[in-house]
């Protein structure tokens, strides 16, 4: 069985950064999708859209075309609750899932502990946990009105420590509070970024947005990509671009 410090290893290549979001809503989409970019790029998302859909079939369908997995459905519950759910997308054999880290760090402790606990006895692969800090499509006045005062960086940056001090592996945040996040938690604590959308793209329903090649300069993990590359004329090559558009600001 690997280690805990090879699973949770950085990505390796550029392409294996690129996360390619699964917001469809049929398993045919996700064939062609998948069909199409399982050899371009590190994982798919599989979101509370498809999922709800179509369940553990569609991560199955993702896997038997050769494709890794992101669940993404932000498990936000009591304890004993997200740990079980945890633990069955562990079994499911996805690769990186995640939760809400304002659901405590209790919450976050028992997943790691139960998730930990089942990879040891059923000799599986333990997945990289992550805990969402502050949604991308939030701005300071979301945050105000939901009772949160002060600045989105610093409830970023307070939610990504209680996330390390449960034991989880690293956070879901924008590519804006990446330098900050670093700061406070280290370089082996991954960051995936959401919202990120090539220079010529529209923004969609996102906030705190960054383009691809200014994700890799900022030090990113992974980011997560939608609709610029689902909704594209040829998502082969718009996926292509936006691997073009990161290795060249790798070398700048």
């Amino acid at each position: 069985m690997a280690s805990r410090l090879e699973l949770v290893r950085p990505p390796r290549s550029l392409r294996e950064r690129v996360i390619v979001a699964l917001d469809v809503d049929n398993l045919d989409k996700v064939k062609k999708c998948v069909g199409l970019l399982a050899h371009e790029v590190g994982m798919f998302k599989i979101g509370k859209q498809l999922f709800t859909h179509a369940g553990p079939q569609a991560v199955k369908l993702v896997h038997d075309l050769g494709g890794e997995i992101f669940l993404d459905l932000k498990f936000h519950d009591i304890p004993n609750t997200v740990a079980k759910a945890a633990v069955e997308a562990t079994r499911m054999g996805v690769k990186m899932f995640n939760v809400h880290a304002s659901g405590s760090l209790e919450m976050m402790v028992a997943t790691v502990k139960e998730v930990g606990r089942v990879c040891r006895q059923e000799k599986r692969r333990r997945p990289i946990m992550l805990a969402v800090t502050v949604l991308t499509s939030l701005n300071q006045d979301d945050l105000k009105r939901v009772g949160v005062d002060g600045r989105v960086e610093a409830q970023v940056v307070r939610l990504a420590l209680l996330t390390k001090e449960a034991g989880m592996d690293g956070v879901v945040a924008s590519p804006q509070e990446v330098a900050d996040i670093r700061a406070a938690c280290g370089r082996r604590f991954i960051i995936v970024t959401p919202g990120i959308r090539p220079a010529d793209a529209a923004r969609d329903d996102q906030r705190r947005v960054m383009t691809p090649g200014d994700a890799v300069r900022a030090g990113v993990d992974y980011i997560v990509v939608g609709r610029p590359i689902l909704e594209a004329k040829d998502p082969l090559a718009a996926t292509r671009a936006i691997i073009g558009e990161m290795e060249r600001a790798a070398r700048s």
